[in-house]
């Protein structure tokens, strides 16, 4: 069992993602933001985190890239869950510091499937 911040501003989405994970047997944590996403990375230190892009206060890249700074939470793989699927979306989230990255809507297998990847890593 892994513990994964999922960090959405769509409350659907987050209780979709929160629904399959939990599935699982993963423990789950919410973020509204980016902002919040970062202060409860670096609180709750989970072992993965899915991030949207697409959000206020501080987007998934910027939220993203914060985390690869901190020298605490540098290691915490994040994958990114969007609506963005243009090929330099991908490349931007890469060089943010992103380990994975799928598209909304997803199907739920394609989800865990990435997220045991990277926690088998």
């Amino acid at each position: 069992m892994a513990h994964i911040l999922v960090v959405d501003d769509s409350p659907t989405e987050t209780h979709i993602i929160s629904i399959a994970l939990e599935k699982q047997g993963h423990k789950i944590s919410v973020a509204v933001n980016g902002k919040e996403g970062v202060e409860k990375a670096t609180k709750l230190m989970p072992d993965l985190i899915l991030m949207d892009v697409i959000m206020p206060e501080l987007n998934g890249f910027q939220a993203t890239r914060q985390l690869n700074k901190q020298d605490s939470t540098a290691n915490i793989p994040v994958i990114m869950v969007t609506t963005k699927d243009q090929k330099t979306d991908k490349m931007w989230a890469e060089r943010q510091g992103a380990k994975g990255y799928i598209t909304k809507p997803f199907v739920a297998d394609d989800l865990i499937q990435e997220v045991n990847s990277l926690l088998l890593a």
